[in-house]
């Protein structure tokens, strides 16, 4: 069955944050209702796409996998345009960096694994955003959750979902592992 889209974005070879920049960039010029086909081989890019529409007040439709192609569908919300939700708790490198190694605080890496296996905070718990709803219950409710990702994107609609489900302390950390000179170690 083939699909019928309005436009199609091609962010394939692109890696996160990319493929939502490009595809909110594209988002501004169509209009209310239409459907957009972003084409990506990141396999990050489903959680993020997916977490991104809903954040944006998008429809996010669903992804068909073609050999190592990611065909995600996204519909842009109709009438009002919704400004996209921001977590409001932020912190930067250098203040996750104080504050790591107390005991009241949960480093939680959002990447996907082998994002996390090359290279990460000692300290940091991996949940992929992919995986962060089913696996939520997994973190300890009572600690300060500092969550990062490669630039603030994944985190923030990371902290997001964990304060939807009743987490108080989360913090998003930004820009994340792109720009982090902390201690770091790899699998």
């Amino acid at each position: 069955m083939e699909l019928k889209t309005d436009l199609t974005l091609d962010a394939k070879g692109l890696a996160c944050p990319m493929p939502i920049v490009k595809t909110k960039k594209t988002m501004k010029d169509i209009e209310a209702g239409q459907v957009l086909e972003i084409q990506a081989t990141d396999k990050g890019s489903k959680a993020d796409l997916e977490a991104w529409a809903k954040s944006a007040g998008h429809q996010y439709l669903g992804t068909i996998e073609e050999g190592d192609v990611l065909k995600h569908y996204v519909r842009k919300s109709s009438g009002e345009e919704e400004q996209e939700k921001k977590h409001p708790n932020v912190v930067n490198n250098e203040n996750l960096d104080a504050l790591r190694k107390n005991d009241d605080v949960l480093v939680l890496d959002v990447r996907e694994s082998a994002e996390y296996g090359f290279e990460h905070i000692p300290e940091a718990t991996s949940i992929p955003l992919g995986e962060l709803e089913e696996r939520a219950d997994e973190l300890d409710r009572t600690k300060n959750v500092y969550i990062v990702c490669r630039t603030g994107s994944r985190s923030d609609l990371a902290a997001q979902k964990l304060t939807e489900k009743g987490f108080e302390n989360v913090y998003n950390v930004v820009p994340g592992m792109s720009d982090w000179n902390g201690e770091t170690t790899k699998l």
